[in-house]
């Protein structure tokens, strides 16, 4: 299959992590980010880091969506929900993040009317369907997923279609990076910048990391060989004494990004004054809410609220491992009372959560004793 098999050649991999071997200064402890939660995965699953020397740290940043939501938005949309006739639909990896009481598919065993779908679009067509009941959609990502939310509200303006909403949980990715460079006494010598979100905003936005922090920054796809291939595109420019923004993952990311995605975005989002991350706090211009031209299917505009802020269960540590402070085998609850079975924090929750990879490929070949 094209672009799969050709970035997983055993040879190439090899003479790659060589290359990476040769270059590394042994004298020095280099820590790169990858920003994506999808990297994150690929780098558990294919063992990448095991392929690397010990003074490059893979330090795991706040790239999954899901990880970073606040437990007081899961309490605002199940809130939502509790009001007669609302079907609460939304991605599959949401419905097991806990808020405060309990999980959506915890207010599903309860009697809420909780659905997955696949896409808004989904949600949509079920709000069409059901012309008695009010589907609210709870959406949520990075710019990845942003445009089709977008497109679906549109089209529900074009429709007319009444009785469907969107609580808009987008996140933008730019300020996080400058939350996390901004955090007292962490160090980041470079980035692996996100592949998915890349295909929409493109990589001009990452110069002023390069630029203002002096950051080499390479965006990676999620092969084997991507993922090696900008870890050592890192290395050359750190070993040159360079800072730039270079696109390993060209053959999908366009440098200007992809313009009808982000015109769809515009044209529906505008920036929050602030939005709440776990673990970052409060972030100016982080975040996506819905024009008031398109307010009619605003679930935040058309049903109460609480807007309660909630902090996380003290004993769990996901604050430290979104910040990348911690790795999550440090957190104190980690593979204990916290596990995808029975998570405590979001970030065992979904696929893309450093907690959960780590758990599904490293914690359960060590419990079973596998080198």
């Amino acid at each position: 299959m094209r672009y799969v098999d050709e970035f997983r050649r055993p040879e190439l991999i090899r003479k790659t992590s060589e290359e990476i071997r040769h270059l590394a200064d042994p004298a020095r402890h280099y820590r790169f980010m990858e920003v994506c939660g999808g990297h994150t995965h690929a780098i558990y699953r294919f063992g990448l880091h095991q392929l690397l020397p010990s003074n490059i740290e893979l330090v795991h940043g706040p790239g999954c969506p899901v990880c970073v939501l606040p437990m007081g938005r899961i309490d605002d949309g199940l809130a939502i929900a509790e009001n007669p006739g609302v079907i609460f639909t939304a991605f599959g990896d949401m419905m097991r993040v806990p808020g405060t009481r309990g999980s959506p598919l915890e207010h599903q065993s309860r009697g809420m009317d909780v659905r997955i779908v696949y896409s808004p679009a989904d949600a949509l067509k079920m709000a069409v369907a059901n012309p008695d009941r009010h589907v609210m959609f709870f959406a949520i990502g990075f710019e990845t997923t942003a445009p089709s939310t977008a497109l679906t509200l549109i089209r529900a303006r074009q429709q007319g279609v009444r009785n469907f909403s969107v609580f808009c949980n987008h996140v933008t990715i730019i300020p996080a990076i400058r939350a996390i460079l901004d955090s007292p006494g962490m160090r980041i010598d470079a980035f692996i910048g996100p592949g998915h979100v890349s295909t929409v905003i493109g990589c001009r936005p990452y110069e002023w990391i390069a630029k203002n922090e002096h950051k080499p920054i390479a965006v990676s796809g999620f092969e084997p060989l991507d993922l090696l291939q900008g870890i050592l595109m890192l290395l050359r420019q750190l070993s040159d004494g360079r800072a730039g923004v270079e696109n390993q993952y060209a053959r999908v990311v366009p440098w200007e990004g992809n313009r009808a995605a982000l015109k769809a975005m515009s044209d529906v989002f505008e920036l929050r004054p602030y939005f709440e991350w776990r673990g970052l706090g409060f972030i100016s211009q982080s975040a996506l809410r819905i024009r008031e031209e398109f307010s009619e299917w605003d679930a935040e505009r058309r049903f109460a609220v609480p807007g309660i802020r909630v902090t996380d269960p003290k004993a769990a540590q996901c604050g430290e491992v979104l910040k990348g402070v911690l790795q999550p085998a440090q957190c104190k609850l980690f593979g204990k009372e916290c596990t995808p079975e029975h998570p405590v924090g979001a970030l065992m929750v979904s696929a893309e959560g450093s907690c959960a990879a780590y758990f599904n490929y490293e914690h359960r070949k060590v419990a079973a004793g596998v080198p």
